[in-house]
């Protein structure tokens, strides 16, 4: 299946440049790009693609309000598309929030063109894009800009999770990739995966990147603590 894309930059080069590699690719179509986040919103409107590739800083509307535009859509609008971050480092505040809004990851703007590729195709497929290096520096970032919630004990006990799953949600959030939490807690990746599932369901959230989020807020964990 063709994984429909649109580009939203304020840089006509970077919106060419990643047009042209995206096209070159037999299961990507590249259905419209925009300079701004209002054309943005406007764009994928009108062409409903899986994957919106939106840049942070823009003028008009921003990436980050255009996101929520698109993943919070006025009753009537259905078309909800995956949306993929394009930012740098200095800009991880934004990023954070963009998550939070509900978009599925995000890219740096400088990633090796097989990088963004994969991001598209991983996005596409409903994954969350949210390497767990990138992770452990958005926690501390965010940590760094605000104080840590307190733990909410009766909204853990709420969510209905096994303290296995609580476990796994833990590890998510402190950066380790499946493998590493299946290592940590001496079980098959694919078990862990399954608990990941459950997690998500229990939790009603939509990806790993919601979770990081979610374990977060509740205060389950905290930047700089073991």
């Amino acid at each position: 299946m063709t994984i429909r894309v649109i580009i939203v930059d304020d840089q006509a080069m970077v919106r060419a440049g990643f047009a042209a590699l995206l096209a070159a690719q037999s299961d990507i179509d590249v259905v419209g790009e925009a300079p701004d986040g209002r054309q943005g919103v406007d764009v994928s409107r009108n062409t409903h693609p899986d994957v919106v590739l939106m840049d942070v800083r823009m003028p008009e509307m921003d990436g980050l309000e255009a996101a929520r535009q698109l993943l919070e859509p006025p009753r009537g609008v259905t078309h909800r598309p995956k949306v993929l971050m394009l930012t740098t480092f200095d800009v991880d505040d934004y990023v954070y929030e963009a998550l939070r809004a509900g978009a599925s990851g995000f890219l740096l703007k400088d990633a090796p063109p097989a990088d963004l590729i994969s991001a598209v195709r991983v996005v596409a497929a409903g994954e969350a894009l949210l390497a767990p290096s990138v992770t452990r520096r958005l926690i501390a970032e965010f940590a760094r800009q605000r104080p840590a919630p307190r733990r909410n004990s009766s909204l853990l006990r709420r969510s209905g999770l096994t303290p296995r799953e609580t476990e796994v949600l833990e590890l998510i959030a402190r950066g380790l990739s499946n493998q590493e939490i299946a290592e940590s807690l001496v079980l098959a990746e694919q078990t862990v995966k399954t608990h990941i599932g459950r997690v998500l369901a229990k939790l009603g959230l939509r990806d790993r990147a919601q979770a990081v989020i979610f374990a977060y807020e509740s205060g389950l964990v905290t930047p700089g603590s073991r």
